[in-house]
């Protein structure tokens, strides 16, 4: 089975949890807020096994960096926390990312172009970011408008900033994995590497709505 089939089936499994954790929500259960919890838990559990395997040499050159992104990760933690307990926020957040990084992804290997930053990353282009900036934002607005009937601008902003900051979390992340001399954080998730791999788009866009929401 190639790399893209693993993806888009192990994208579909991902699609009917987050799907079966909003009908927990429906009939009461915060599912939401446990499930974006134990995502979190697990991208500082896989970044510790992933500096575990790192050379001695590479973590003391790097221990400053290695060390600021865990205390990060903890931030993420308590953000998924709390946000949790505003599913239908929680939801909006992972729809808009996943639809930016899809987009960015897609469009990207189609259109091709002048790479963003290849040292970091290989295959990320503008014309990658642009496709992903529009597709975030796109699904912002149709979440709104499919869920209370109506137009809402501050989707689109939100939408727009969101993308953004996930495709930079994603840099980040690349950044942490050169350092390391890794490919992907883990293998937890075929076809997209580990935890902080698929969710990297948290790392900036997930504490920017809990300090709005705050």
């Amino acid at each position: 089975m190639s790399n893209t089939s693993k993806r888009v089936i192990v994208g579909f499994i991902m699609v009917a949890i987050v799907a079966l954790a909003a009908l927990g929500e429906y009939f009461g259960i915060p599912a939401v807020k446990y499930l974006s919890t134990l995502v979190a838990a697990g991208m500082i559990v896989e970044m510790l096994i992933c500096i575990a395997h790192t050379p001695r040499d590479v973590v003391k050159k790097n221990k400053w960096a290695f060390g600021g992104f865990l205390l990060w990760l903890f931030v993420i933690l308590a953000a998924a926390w709390f946000v949790g307990t505003r599913p239908w926020i929680m939801l909006l957040l992972l729809l808009i990312i996943c639809c930016a990084d899809i987009g960015a992804w897609l469009f990207g290997r189609l259109i091709g172009g002048d790479k963003m930053w290849e040292r970091l990353s290989a295959n990320k282009t503008w014309a990658g970011q642009i496709a992903g900036i529009l597709c975030g934002t796109f699904a912002s607005v149709m979440y709104g408008l499919l869920g209370a009937d109506v137009f809402m601008p501050q989707l689109m902003w939100i939408g727009i900033s969101v993308s953004l900051l996930s495709q930079y979390g994603d840099l980040t992340a690349s950044w942490i994995k050169r350092k390391m001399g890794l490919k992907d954080f883990g293998r937890i998730l075929p076809g997209h590497g580990g935890l902080l791999d698929r969710f990297d788009g948290w790392i900036y866009a997930l504490p920017l709505i809990w300090f709005v929401l705050l």
